[in-house]
């Protein structure tokens, strides 16, 4: 059975462009068949500030793994690119996040969906809008335009030129 998922997309080091589309690329062979890809946005680094902008982008993907595989997928992914994690917030070369799995609510030691943060970051919500908006969030009851339109981050989005 095939499931929707949503992930999100970030890189603020190296050519950011390019390193989104690598990881689609990985994503769309080793975790499911990319149905939907959103605009790039540029945005501030949000938390640590004294950083370079990110590149964010959102995408739909029909899966057939479990939660838990993917999350264990998209990891490997980021270290295969070379991803280190040396600092909360601080520079990646590749970020990817679960946002969502189908509409279940999922709560483990290494995983929750949906991400506890979608609420409050709009370099998360205006991608994921695009091409989600009328997904009802699972724990808030709120569309994600619903969500974008209550949202207290006052982060600055910019659609990159293409």
């Amino acid at each position: 059975m095939d499931h929707q998922i949503c992930l999100h997309l970030g890189s603020n080091m190296g050519d950011q462009g390019q390193n989104l589309k690598t990881a689609i690329l990985e994503i769309a062979k080793t975790v499911g068949q990319i149905s939907d890809q959103s605009s790039l946005y540029r945005t501030e680094a949000w938390g640590e500030t004294a950083q370079p902008d990110f590149l964010n982008q959102s995408i739909l993907v029909s899966t057939n793994l479990s939660p838990q595989i993917v999350l264990k997928t998209i990891l490997n992914i980021e270290a295969e690119m070379g991803r280190i994690r040396e600092k909360r917030w601080g520079p990646r070369l590749i970020d990817i996040d679960l946002l969502f799995y189908d509409d279940l609510i999922i709560e483990t030691p290494s995983l929750t969906v949906p991400h506890p943060q979608i609420p409050f970051r709009n370099f998360v919500l205006i991608p994921t809008m695009e091409i989600f908006g009328d997904f009802i969030h699972p724990v808030f009851n709120l569309s994600i335009e619903e969500l974008y339109l209550r949202s207290k981050d006052k982060g600055e989005v910019y659609l990159e030129p293409v």
